[in-house]
Parts: C-alpha cells; structure tokens; sequence
C-alpha cells in the first residue's frame, strides 16, 4: 500500500503544475480585466456554483480587504431577486470550471440587458460563458488532483491562484499600504497595531520617577513601588535618562551602591512621540533590543510604553 506521504506529495506536484500552468496562458486579456476595475464607479460582483461559489467568495473577500469594492453573490439566489443588487456602474465576474454552469448561464441575459461588463473565469475558452463574456481569463488545467477526475482540485486552486493575482495586480496599481489595510482590518492584530496610538497603551499615571542625585537605596524603593521594571530621571521636567532593571544589576554587579541615579542611568534614552502609531514603537523597541520607551509630548515626558503593552494589542 502507498503511504499517504506519497500521495500528499503528488498532489502538491499536480496543483503545483496546474498554477504554473497559468502563466502561459496569461494574456493582454488581463491587463484589460485590471484596467476595467480600476476604472470602475461601482462593484465588483463575483459569482460561482458549487466549489466555484467557496472559490468566489474568497476571491471577493480578498479584493474587499485589499481595497477593491466587491462581494460574492449567490447565483440561485440572484436569479430569485438578488441581482437587483447589481448596480449599472459594477462589473461581474463569473465563475465556471466547465462554462456551461446553469445557474451561471442564466444571469447572462439580464446582465448584458443592462450592460455590465462581464468577467469569465473559465477552463473551457469554447464555452457558452467564455463566448459571452466581454473579458475572458483562462483556470484550464491538464489534470485534476483527484484520482477520479471528479472532484475539482487542481482547477479550484488554479482559480483561487488566478484570484490573488487580480487582487495583488489591483493592490500595486493603488500604492495600497499596510495603513490602508488596516483600515479594512481594525479587529486583527496588525489592524490594531497601525491603528491604534502610542498615547492609547502608555503607563501615564504613577510613573517611576527620580531626581539625578536621588541615592541607589531610594531609587529601588521608587522602583519596586511602582512595579515598571524601570525609572526615569528628571531634572525638573527635563528627561536626563533612564534607569531599568539591567541598570540595576550592571549596577550591583560592579558594587556601585553609594552611585545616584545619574551615574547609573542610561542617558539620552529612546522616546517616541504620544500620537505615533504603536507599530512604530514595537519596531524601534526591536530594533534597538529594548522593552520600552518614553513617550513625549512636545519637549515633555508624558509616560512610557513597554513592549509588553503592545504585544498585547
């Protein structure tokens, strides 16, 4: 008996073959399809039957997430009152393996009544679709990953592959950036890290903080009160430096009890401004191996942002 490693492996190499196989088939068809919604007033409405339909869905996610206006549309029900949802500024695209989807075939009259432009995605380009579309894009295959030719594999990953390459095209044409997808995004993590600010997460209330002459034996007490792991050094309300709990040890280990909190600190110590994004602060605080930074206002020390803080975002 075959192990079932083996038969993972060919059809990893099966689907593999059937993405790759796209590119010879990748025409000025195309740059058209990307210019055409590019251009477009309304929405990009996809639809597909059956596995199709899962593909589509996906497909329309991704472009809504990536800044492309789109949904799925159900094709049985939009031929019971849902392509009323059809506005005369969208474009559809339509998905069928075989071209000949029922379901499929019998939006066309009504979408060509009212001129939407029409987008296939067809491994048949003699189909009944592929001939009534204005645009057609190939997900032919030679083989299906399926041992019976059955089940659609090789096709549907082809068409999901086809899928992304429209929405990262539509991305680089709009310079679209983390920011902007963030916006889409503000329930997941990065959502929440390029949007929320330094000022939302920092400790600002009860802050550890001393003086430049305050003694070795009052600076761990200012410490250990207020549980920061860590403490500024004012001289007034200027930022003179800070002192952590790695201070702390370098201090003891070289027996520097009768040193102040000025020839332990840190000096001119890194900060970061109260309205900057917490995913710039995670990336200085990474880039210079440290687990927290003063947060500033202006000239004016105004609390502190640790790591921690923001990994919990």
């Amino acid at each position: 008996m075959r192990k079932f490693t083996e038969i993972a492996k060919e059809v990893f190499d099966l689907e593999s073959a059937a993405i790759l196989g796209l590119k010879s088939s990748i025409d000025a068809n195309f740059d058209a399809v990307i210019t055409l919604i590019l251009g477009l007033k309304g929405r990009l409405v996809v639809s597909g039957m059956g596995k199709s339909g899962h593909i589509g869905a996906k497909i329309a996610a991704t472009l809504a997430s990536t800044g492309t206006s789109s949904f799925f549309m159900h094709p049985a029900e939009a031929l019971h009152g849902d392509l009323g949802m059809l506005r005369s500024d969208d474009a559809l695209l339509l998905i069928s393996n075989s071209g000949e989807s029922e379901e499929i075939l019998r939006l066309i009259p009504s979408v060509k009544m009212r001129k939407i432009p029409l987008i296939a995605l067809s491994g048949k380009k003699d189909s009944t679709l592929a001939r009534e579309s204005d645009y057609f894009l190939s997900i032919a295959v030679k083989k299906e990953a399926c041992p019976l030719q059955l089940a659609p594999t090789s096709s549907t990953t082809a068409t999901l592959a086809l899928g992304d390459a429209i929405a990262i095209a539509l991305m680089r044409a709009r310079d679209f950036k983390p920011e902007d997808f963030a916006l889409f995004h503000p329930g997941g993590s990065l959502g929440r890290k390029l949007l929320t600010r330094v000022e939302d997460v920092m400790v600002r209330t009860n802050l550890p903080i001393v003086a430049p002459d305050t003694s070795f034996k009052e600076l761990i007490a200012e410490m250990t009160s207020k549980k920061l792991g860590m403490c500024l050094v004012l001289s007034d309300t200027e930022l003179l430096g800070i002192i952590t709990d790695g201070d702390l040890r370098r201090a003891l280990s070289c027996d520097k009890f009768n040193a102040n909190a000025s020839e332990i600190m840190t000096k001119n110590p890194k900060t970061i401004a109260k309205d900057a994004r917490i995913s710039e602060a995670e990336s200085l605080m990474l880039k210079h191996k440290i687990k927290e930074l003063v947060v500033m206002d202006s000239k004016k020390c105004v609390g502190v942002v640790q790591l921690y803080a923001i990994a919990g975002v």
